[in-house]
């Protein structure tokens, strides 16, 4: 089921969901992480709400980010790598007209396919406490104006209000779905009996749902496993103990091991194929 090369984002990463069970999507930061991602043999990326808050603007993920800040960074890793990218819109910053807006948007900059959660637009991150959800029929309006879902009321309402607002959100037109704070893997099999569409899990750490593994969360008739935060998690890791040490040790001598080489960078941007296009210019130049 390969698609054709001019084949859309989203119809890429349809493919990439039916050729490979489950299919491992890992979030990719920027661009430069979306090409080292690739490089890998990864099949498609992912873009965190909560990741381009914290990444990219410096604050928490508590709704303070805008489309706009999302758009930025979708546009700069579809232009930089050709994998297809899902994204967190997040509540998609408004009622109908605002989410139709944004799918419209998102599909314009690159983006594969996005989902939707059903918190109320003060939204908290899916692994923390106190968040409260819209209503069923809000939900599926939301839906409706969009094409993926996310189902963040398990923590709030319980499984099977969980799954009963899943099938609300399927029977609506949502391909896929996103069950959020999951914590035993059972529960990935009875979302996944009842949905009878694709089901994502997030394994995110540090947060509710355990550290299942691939073959663990496909036997459980799970069809993407999302690692939604972890390279960046280790990039921060390894800038702060750096920061650390210059300010410490007045040099960066006893954290080279946490850096990649300029070799390796080069390597990953393809710097030699452009530097031997200036080259080849400025011969022709010469010529001339």
């Amino acid at each position: 089921m390969t698609p054709a090369p001019c084949a859309s984002p989203g119809a890429r990463l349809r493919a990439a969901v039916a050729e490979e069970h489950p299919l491992q999507i890992v979030g990719a930061i920027n661009a430069y992480a979306a090409r080292m991602a690739a490089a890998c043999g990864f099949k498609a990326l992912y873009l965190s709400g909560g990741g381009v808050a914290a990444n990219s603007l410096g604050v928490p993920d508590l709704g303070i980010s805008t489309l706009d800040d999302v758009l930025t960074d979708i546009r700069r890793i579809t232009d930089a790598c050709p994998l297809p990218l899902l994204v967190d819109a997040d509540t998609g910053w408004g009622g109908a007209f605002n989410i139709a807006r944004t799918v419209k948007s998102f599909i314009k900059f690159g983006a594969a396919g996005l989902h939707i959660e059903d918190q109320v637009q003060a939204k908290r991150c899916g692994h923390r406490p106190g968040k409260e959800v819209v209503s069923q029929q809000e939900m599926v309006d939301r839906v409706k104006a969009a094409v993926d879902a996310r189902a963040d009321s398990l923590a709030v309402e319980g499984i099977d209000k969980a799954i009963e607002r899943a099938i609300a959100c399927v029977e609506a037109g949502a391909d896929m779905i996103f069950p959020e704070a999951i914590t035993e893997l059972a529960m990935y099999r009875r979302f996944k009996d009842a949905v009878r569409v694709p089901v994502l899990a997030n394994i995110t750490e540090f947060g509710q749902t355990p550290l299942y593994t691939r073959d663990e969360l496909g036997s459980a008739g799970v069809d993407i496993v999302l690692h939604c935060c972890s390279a960046y998690r280790a990039m921060n890791a390894a800038a702060l103990a750096t920061y650390q040490a210059i300010r410490r040790d007045g040099t960066q001598k006893n954290v080279l091991n946490l850096m990649q080489t300029r070799a390796d960078l080069y390597g990953y941007l393809d710097y030699h194929a452009y530097e031997a296009k200036l080259d080849e210019l400025f011969a022709a130049g010469k010529e001339k």
